[in-house]
């Protein structure tokens, strides 16, 4: 590659990564506390007496308060700010890798610790493309040609492996019908999810042709020159902008469109980006070295993510290092057909009666009250709203941080209640708690019109019989959760 064409490249990538990272960072600091902060639903401390640093290397093993926490997810606000306006590349190269190695160190220290909350692959991803992004050197240096080839293998290894465990996982994949149930299923669906959801089945078979064509054919040309590298980034991020309309998933999408960048040079991004491109110096002989060690490095430990695609028992997202580096990565590859929500409810009645008066608990973005219209998230993350809808597929014992909400909602704990949308009970706690799993499906055309619902649904049981705080069987099971604060 010619290191002087890419410095578009690099602009482009890291003022989009710094974005992705300002809203991680963002998410942290309001959420992180209230899920794993001292007194949170899976607190630090607790993961942190049972695995080493080495294992899981965080600067919370050392610093777990909830002051420290909050100082490192607005440091890295801060930060995130500071390369996305440019500021750290006045100081020259130091400067810059400094800045983008303290945001990769600060956000692995809270996936490390983040437990079932952050394991998600795009936490992964983003750590892969922050560390990729501290070698990318400041706008006044020659981009390195070796990192534009990183992030194309990265974006490789995100989109081909999706394709691959579509294409070995669900059978509706490889039968054409994976999205006449997506748009329903998914995790936390947007206001168009119901628009979709009601489109032709060929409309929906055309639409898994056209995913399987981008993830699995697209892929190889991103290694090609130009313009077909152009062409396949271009398919690339017209495919997750669809896939941005279609749902919430988080900043999956974006940070995927952000890798898809490294497809373009300066000679296709001045045909979108009126900015001119400056003198620059070339890197200095010890950072070329760097560049050079971090690429064979990638090299090395690209055999396991090679041999995991190349595997009929394909995992979908994994690490193989502390560090979540060169990971395997895939997405939903399988999909569920029928959508159930588990309902938090609540109340004040010292006696439960058939004609006990439950009053339900809103979250911020989950499908709940049947006529709220479905809201717009992405790329922002609400940990809990996604987590509640792992818990709907199987009972709460395999949720280790259900029954501490449970019982974070029987104490009116003010920092879990800001992770909701609605508290039916602001002037005090309720007596009981119980949860209902309900069966959820879009309304038809003619339902929403007669109703003005977005949802119909029905009661399928219990999905937690209800609790309190006083009553022995209550008392029991918190305290085997040591949640009797």
């Amino acid at each position: 590659m010619d290191e002087s064409g890419f410095w578009l490249t690099r602009l482009c990538f890291q003022r989009g990564l710094g974005l992705i990272y300002l809203v991680a960072f963002l998410v942290a600091a309001r959420q992180f506390a209230p899920l794993c902060g001292e007194h949170g639903l899976l607190p630090i401390r607790r993961f942190t007496e049972r695995v080493s640093f080495f294992q899981a290397p965080s600067l919370f093993h050392l610093w777990s308060s909830d002051h420290a926490t909050r100082a490192a997810a607005w440091t890295g606000v801060v930060l995130s700010l500071l390369v996305v306006t440019g500021a750290t590349d006045s100081f020259g190269l130091p400067l810059s890798l400094l800045a983008w190695a303290v945001l990769w160190v600060l956000y692995l220290s809270f996936v490390n610790v983040g437990q079932t909350f952050y394991a998600f692959g795009w936490e992964s991803i983003l750590l892969e493309a922050g560390f990729l992004a501290i070698f990318l050197g400041p706008t006044e240096m020659a981009a390195p040609g070796l990192v534009i080839w990183l992030i194309r293998w990265l974006l490789f290894r995100v989109m081909f492996g999706a394709g691959l465990i579509k294409l070995r996982g669900d059978p509706c994949w490889r039968n054409l019908t994976c999205l006449r149930y997506h748009y329903e299923t998914q995790p936390i669906p947007n206001p168009l999810s119901w628009y979709l959801h009601r489109l032709p089945n060929p409309v929906h078979s055309a639409g898994v042709l056209f995913t399987h064509f981008v993830e699995l054919v697209v892929p190889f040309g991103y290694f090609a020159p130009a313009p077909v590298c152009w062409i396949a980034g271009a398919f690339t991020i017209l495919f997750q902008g669809v896939l941005i309309i279609s749902g919430n998933l988080s900043w999956l999408n974006y940070v995927t469109i952000i890798l898809a960048v490294g497809c373009f040079d300066d000679v296709a991004l001045a045909t979108v980006l009126p900015l001119a491109v400056p003198d620059v110096v070339p890197a200095p002989a010890w950072h070329q070295g760097t560049v050079r060690a971090v690429t064979i490095m990638t090299a090395a430990m690209s055999y396991l993510p090679i041999r995991n695609m190349l595997s009929s028992d394909q995992a979908m997202n994994a690490s193989y290092n502390p560090f979540h580096l060169v990971g395997t990565y895939g997405a939903f590859g399988g999909i569920t057909r029928r959508r159930f929500e588990v309902i938090l409810e609540g109340t004040h009645d010292e006696d439960i009666t058939d004609d006990t008066r439950w009053l339900a608990y809103e979250f911020k973005a989950k499908p709940g009250n049947p006529s709220r219209r479905p809201r717009v998230i992405a790329p922002y993350h609400l940990r809990l709203d996604w987590l509640m809808w792992f818990a709907a597929m199987s009972g709460h014992r395999h949720h280790p941080w259900f029954v501490p909400l449970v019982v974070r909602l029987l104490q009116g704990d003010r920092a879990t209640l800001k992770l909701l949308a609605h508290n039916p009970f602001p002037e005090r706690p309720p007596r009981y708690v119980r949860a209902e799993l309900y069966l959820y499906r879009f309304t038809t055309r003619q339902q929403r019109q007669e109703t003005g619902r977005w949802w119909w649904r029905v009661r399928v049981g219990s999905y937690l019989a209800p609790v309190s705080l006083a009553s022995p069987a209550a008392s029991r099971l918190l305290g085997v959760h040591g949640w009797r604060h």
